[in-house]
């Protein structure tokens, strides 16, 4: 099982961030919640921040921790821990993605959303 985090941005008007993976890339021109994988003996919390960084040139905080989700996309499984986190210094650019957008409500549902990223919209949907 390979762990992965995830951050669910918030911007002070309660946006989130979304990122467009690339095409040519697994999963190019889904959308997604930033982050990565975690290495060995790293916590996730800190892969997240070193994600982040790494992708969008960003420092976060994390906050509330949503519920793993465990998903097959055909190459093994992967847990992902998904974040609700903060932005405390930088503004993010697509290092590594296509297009980032910052989305209310409505816009995140018009997306074409990763398969293992749509259970966590729902929980943070329902959270909020």
């Amino acid at each position: 099982m390979i762990e992965v985090v995830a951050g669910l941005i918030l911007d002070p008007a309660g946006r989130l961030l979304a990122c467009k993976r690339p095409e040519g890339k697994h999963l190019g021109g889904k959308w997604e919640f930033p982050g990565g994988k975690v290495e060995e003996g790293e916590d996730p919390v800190d892969a997240l921040i070193r994600e982040l960084e790494e992708e969008l040139g960003i420092i976060v905080e994390a906050g509330q921790a949503l519920t793993p989700v465990v998903w097959d996309y055909g190459r093994g499984p992967i847990r992902l821990h998904p974040f609700v986190c903060t932005v405390v210094r930088g503004q993010p650019h697509p290092h590594e993605h296509e297009e980032i957008r910052w989305c209310d409500a409505e816009e995140l549902g018009e997306l074409d959303w990763a398969e293992a990223d749509v259970p966590i919209l729902a929980e943070w949907r329902w959270m909020a």
